[in-house]
C-alpha cells in the first residue's frame, strides 16, 4: 500500500470514501465500498468471532476528505484496522470521518480501530456513534497520538474534533466531545490540561453486564 506523502489539501486530492459492513449467522461481508476504503477478510483463529480488517488505500487521511464506515451486527465479530491512520497537515480544508455501528440483541461486537496519528496542521473532525440493543456489547476503543512522537514532532497547531455518543435502545449511555484548536501545544502542556500527555486513548464497554465489570476497568485505568 503506497503512502501520500504530500501535506497539501489541495481540492483533487480529497476523497469520498464509504464502508458498510454487515454481520450475521452467515458471517461477515462488505455490503457496499468505495474507495479508499476495502474490508479485507483475514481467517480467524479456531473459535474466535469474524474477523474484519478496514484499511485506508489511500494511505491516510487528507484536508477535506469525507469517509464513512457503517457497520450492523447481528452476530459477534471482531473489526479493527490495518494500521494507525495518519491525518496529515492541512492548509485549510477540514477532513470528516463517521463511523455508525448497531448492535443487535445477542450479538457482541469489538471495535478496535489501530489508533490515529495526528500530524502537526492536522485538521479533522471524527464521530462515532454506537447504538446498543438490550441484551447485546459492544467494546470499542479509539487512540489520539499528539504528533509523529517517532520524529520528535509535537502537535501545536490544527483543528482536532472527537465526538461519541453511545446509545442502549433509543437511551443515550455517553456523550463526550472533544476540540483542540488555537495554541494546542499550551493546552496539551497544561497541568489542567493534557499535563504533557502525547496521546489519548478512549475504551468503552456497553452490554447489560457492564456494572459488574466496571471496579476492574476502574484499576486498570489507575495502574
Amino acid at each position: 500500500m503506497s503512502a501520500a506523502t504530500s501535506s497539501s489539501d489541495a481540492a483533487p486530492r480529497a476523497t469520498t470514501g464509504a464502508l458498510a459492513i454487515a454481520v450475521d449467522a452467515s458471517g461477515l461481508r462488505a455490503r457496499r465500498q468505495r474507495a479508499p476504503l476495502r474490508l479485507f477478510r483475514p481467517r480467524a483463529a479456531p473459535g474466535e468471532p469474524p474477523l474484519g480488517v478496514i484499511a485506508n488505500l489511500s494511505g491516510g487521511v487528507l484536508g477535506g476528505d469525507r469517509l464513512a464506515v457503517t457497520v450492523t451486527a447481528g452476530a459477534d465479530a471482531l473489526i479493527a484496522g490495518q494500521a494507525a491512520e495518519k491525518v496529515y497537515r492541512s492548509a485549510g480544508a477540514v477532513a470528516r470521518t463517521r463511523a455508525h455501528i448497531a448492535v443487535r440483541a445477542g450479538a457482541a461486537l469489538e471495535w478496535l480501530p489501530q489508533g490515529a496519528i495526528l500530524f502537526d496542521g492536522a485538521r479533522i473532525d471524527r464521530r462515532a456513534a454506537i447504538r446498543v440493543a438490550p441484551g447485546a456489547r459492544c467494546l470499542a476503543g479509539e487512540i489520539l497520538v499528539f504528533g509523529r512522537v517517532g520524529m520528535g514532532e509535537r502537535l501545536r497547531r490544527g483543528d482536532i474534533r472527537e465526538t461519541w455518543r453511545v446509545a442502549r435502545g433509543a437511551r443515550p449511555l455517553w456523550i463526550d466531545a472533544l476540540r483542540l484548536d488555537g495554541d494546542i501545544a499550551a493546552r496539551l502542556a497544561a497541568a489542567d490540561g493534557f499535563a504533557g500527555a502525547r496521546c489519548l486513548a478512549t475504551a468503552i464497554y456497553a452490554g447489560d453486564d457492564a456494572p459488574r465489570h466496571l471496579e476492574r476497568a476502574r484499576a486498570r485505568a489507575a495502574a
